[in-house]
């Protein structure tokens, strides 16, 4: 039961400070020693520690005896991890963590769906069509704001980008998990897909499983520049 105490406290006073920098206060630049946090969260010196050295991990603090614990500037730290992610999404920098990675999902899935045409697997092709298929019907009832309809999502594109046989972009999957999911828990989600989205699933599946290379990253190229328009707002995201 202690144990389970702990990592609970652990997991507030880790989640706390992390939503507080992530959101800009403390701004970079600022120091604070752990005796402060301590005193500041009624935690043990071991447990503000250990949320130190998470904070650390990511790169959005740096220790140095007899200085303290400085918060680093928002460029150092590890754009990619998890936790960075869903503190982003909960606080004033919302907008700025979906665009950041709409740029970089509409760089990347369209080549990701281009390899997996050439290097998919037969389950591959089969489930990447099964799943389009779910989000079609799924979407079609006006669905899309579920938790079915996010588990299908989320797998086809976590499939997608396995698919590719490259390693760096399977990598992508964890950021692109907490963005889909982050946009869902937060009500961002339509329950009606916006119009091309259904389609395009299914275009890029269906050339994904004929082997047609251009056409697959023709079809999610489609796909992620509806879902970057709606996020950015518009025609202003094809400037």
């Amino acid at each position: 039961m202690a144990i389970g105490v702990h990592g609970g406290v652990h997991h507030d006073v880790l989640d706390d400070i992390g939503r507080r920098i992530a959101s800009g206060d403390p701004r970079p630049g600022a120091v604070f020693t752990l005796a402060r946090l301590e005193s500041e969260y009624g935690a043990s010196r071991t447990v503000v520690r250990e949320a130190v050295r998470v904070l650390e991990s990511i790169r959005m603090v740096a220790s140095r005896r007899r200085v303290g614990i400085t918060v680093l500037p928002r460029e150092h730290w590890d754009a990619f991890d998890p936790q960075l992610i869903q503190w982003n999404l909960a606080g004033p920098f919302r907008q700025q963590q979906l665009e950041s990675l709409m740029e970089l999902r509409v760089s990347v899935e369209p080549m990701a769906a281009r390899l997996a045409a050439t290097r998919a697997t037969p389950g591959q092709r089969a489930e990447l069509l099964r799943l389009a298929e779910t989000l079609g019907d799924l979407g079609g009832r006006g669905l899309g704001d579920t938790a079915p309809y996010l588990d299908a999502d989320l797998a086809f594109h976590g499939t997608l980008l396995a698919a590719s046989g490259n390693p760096l972009l399977t990598a992508l999957e964890t950021p692109v998990h907490e963005v889909l999911s982050g946009r869902t828990n937060l009500g961002m989600t339509p329950g009606t897909p916006v119009p091309g989205t259904l389609e395009d699933h299914l275009l890029t599946a269906q050339a994904i499983a004929a082997g047609d290379a251009e056409a697959a990253e023709r079809h999610s190229r489609s796909h992620m520049r509806t879902v970057w328009n709606e996020i950015a707002g518009g025609p202003a995201a094809d400037r």
